[in-house]
């Protein structure tokens, strides 16, 4: 479990093919403080730790992970959002965040304001149990965040300076493809609805 707090970004050292799996090895500040089998959210990806060298460690994402998120388009060099999975015991800032992407969306506009910056994103809202409300939650890239003017397939975020400093979100622009996480609390409940619906139908 995470809460989509970021807490440093890591950068792509090394990619590795292995057969239809990609093993890759980031540096991160804090990589000497982990262990092998550790859980840790890359772009709200959750990948376990496998292997770990001085400031740099490796975790292997599977075609699945590779086809449903933006981590199948990284290249060496590139940042990438981290997070550790959250400890017993701590205060839980940001939101409930699995670390199992929905679908991937699209950066579709970017406007700098006089201390914050506002950023538009669109996806496919037919997809079975992702659906968003109005000041509402969800992960973008591992990164907990409200969203407001909400439509069917679209909605906007603010960022704060803070946010863009130490985040991927420096690096969008119109285009850019980022993973998306649905509020698990929302998702579930309506899922029941629709569970609960399709009953009633069948026994008028």
């Amino acid at each position: 479990m995470f809460t989509g707090i970021i807490e440093t970004t890591g950068t792509v050292k090394k990619i590795e093919e292995e057969g239809t799996n990609k093993t890759f090895t980031l540096a991160a500040p804090f990589a000497h403080e982990m262990k092998v089998n550790d859980s840790l959210s890359h772009n709200g990806v959750c990948l376990t730790i496998t292997g770990i060298a001085g400031d740099s460690y490796q975790v292997t994402a599977v075609q699945e992970t590779l086809q449903k998120t933006n981590l199948g388009a990284l290249k060496l060099g590139d940042i990438v959002n981290l997070e550790r999975a959250m400890a017993s015991g701590y205060r839980f800032d940001g939101h409930m965040v699995q670390g199992h992407v929905d679908q991937t969306g699209v950066c579709t506009y970017v406007e700098e304001l006089e201390g914050s910056w506002l950023f538009d994103f669109e996806f496919d809202h037919q997809t079975t149990g992702n659906f968003l409300v109005e000041k509402g939650s969800i992960c973008i890239d591992g990164v907990s965040l409200t969203v407001f003017n909400v439509e069917d397939g679209k909605f906007r975020v603010t960022i704060i300076p803070h946010t863009m400093e130490v985040t991927t979100f420096k690096t969008y622009k119109k285009g850019s493809k980022v993973n998306l996480e649905f509020d698990v609390v929302g998702k579930y409940i309506k899922r029941l609805f629709e569970l609960g619906y399709k009953e009633a139908i069948a026994n008028k």
